[in-house]
């Protein structure tokens, strides 16, 4: 198959629904030769940081000269930005070649290996085959029964966990932490960012059942770091703490360039001068995102264009948005699991008017000082659109991939 033939098989994998589980990426796995098994994973879970976290890690190590695989998701524009060793995405020769293979593996399966299960596999696949020093692997959403699980990482890592993808995860932090909690393995050192009590106390169960040294982060990193927002330097810090747990020695001048020159889109993105990309999409994190813009622009409103999936307490993210928002501009975003915008402007007393594409809301906006968030998939188009860059539009319709 070609990229384009092998892209559309796998898009179109997710129709065939989902089997929770890691079965059918051992399986996978094992047709591949196990190639996880030949690589050094520092494995991310929690609810937000994630990224952010991973792409700190990964900047260190290659700053530090270690060939640094990256696993993240979702993609903003482009699938292959899943998947990066030394910062360069996976080729489309490469990604066809191995999704081809995959493809006739698993055709005649009597339940079709997931999107997600399958871009895992071709991850890690790719970075044996590079032979990487060292592979960052985000989770997808969870932890226990995701994807991802299924290897061994010399660290696990969870950043802060929050109220997300609460049909799939549990309606409670203490269930959602559990959830989170199952990266954790026997022996394995944990790095934990600092969690509210309830999250903190599964933590620290699921760690002492594992006998696995769990640490703590308990201030931020100080020094120049290139993604803004005091949030960041907590980040930073967790990125470090994971390292240090981890078999690699990496000197001072590596951590400090590494987080000197980290690049993270849509991550409090200065686009332009007037305009603000972040791919908040839940409570927690939009609260975060507040706190950044008043940090950078004090008491400046912003025309706030917000669009968010159907799945998310988006009701709760315009009441921590209204403190910056000066009026909302509502657009759909380019997924099946979009809210309808129709239905938002009831959810504020902030001024609003309604865009069906976000086109529209941008030339709206104007040269006013304007911040696009509510969902990542929103942050790709704006990157898109405002690059003038081809986009592959496709994201899975389920959460689980």
């Amino acid at each position: 198959m070609t990229f384009d033939e092998s892209l559309t098989w796998l898009n179109g994998t997710q129709f065939f629904g989902i089997k929770l589980g890691l079965e059918n990426t051992r399986r996978i796995l094992a047709h591949l030769g196990n190639p996880e098994q030949h690589l050094q994973i520092i494995h991310v879970a929690g609810t937000n940081g994630k990224g952010s976290v991973c792409a700190m890690m990964d900047s260190i190590f290659r700053a530090a000269g270690l060939r640094s695989g990256l696993y993240t998701s979702p993609h903003l524009s482009d699938f292959r930005e899943r998947i990066r060793v030394d910062g360069v995405m996976i080729s489309r020769e490469a990604a066809a070649k191995a999704l081809t293979e995959l493809h006739n593996f698993c055709k005649d399966w009597d339940h079709s290996p997931t999107y997600f299960e399958l871009t895992t596999a071709l991850a890690l696949a790719h970075f044996a085959e590079k032979r990487c020093d060292v592979v960052i692997l985000e989770t997808g959403m969870g932890g226990r029964l995701d994807a991802t699980n299924a290897v061994t990482p010399v660290v696990s890592v969870i950043t802060p966990i929050a109220m997300d993808h609460s049909q799939w995860l549990g309606n409670t932090i203490t269930e959602i932490a559990g959830e989170k909690a199952g990266i954790i393995k026997p022996g394995i050192p944990v790095v934990s960012a600092p969690q509210i009590p309830e999250a903190a106390e599964v933590l620290r169960k699921k760690s002492n059942e594992a006998a696995s040294p769990l640490t703590f982060v308990d201030q931020p990193r100080e020094g120049r770091i290139g993604l803004a927002g005091t949030h960041q330097k907590w980040n930073a810090s967790v990125a470090v703490s994971a390292i240090q747990a981890s078999p690699f020695l990496i000197g001072a001048q590596a951590l400090e360039d590494g987080l000197r020159n980290v690049v993270w889109p849509a991550r409090f993105q200065r686009v332009t001068e007037k305009l603000v990309v972040d791919g908040a999409h839940n409570p927690h994190a939009a609260k975060t995102l507040v706190q950044t813009w008043q940090e950078q622009f004090g008491i400046e409103k912003a025309i706030v264009i917000f669009g968010a999936l159907d799945d998310k307490d988006y009701a709760a993210m315009l009441k921590r948005l209204t403190p910056i928002a000066g009026s909302f501009f509502f657009v759909p975003v380019a997924s099946p699991r979009s809210t309808d915008p129709q239905t938002l402007p009831a959810l504020t007393e902030i001024p609003s008017k309604i865009f069906s594409t976000l086109p529209e809301a941008l030339e709206a906006a104007g040269n006013g000082r304007t911040l696009i968030a509510g969902s990542l998939f929103l942050a790709g188009e704006a990157l898109a659109v405002i690059q003038g860059a081809s986009r592959d539009i496709f994201q899975p319709a389920s959460p689980l991939e």
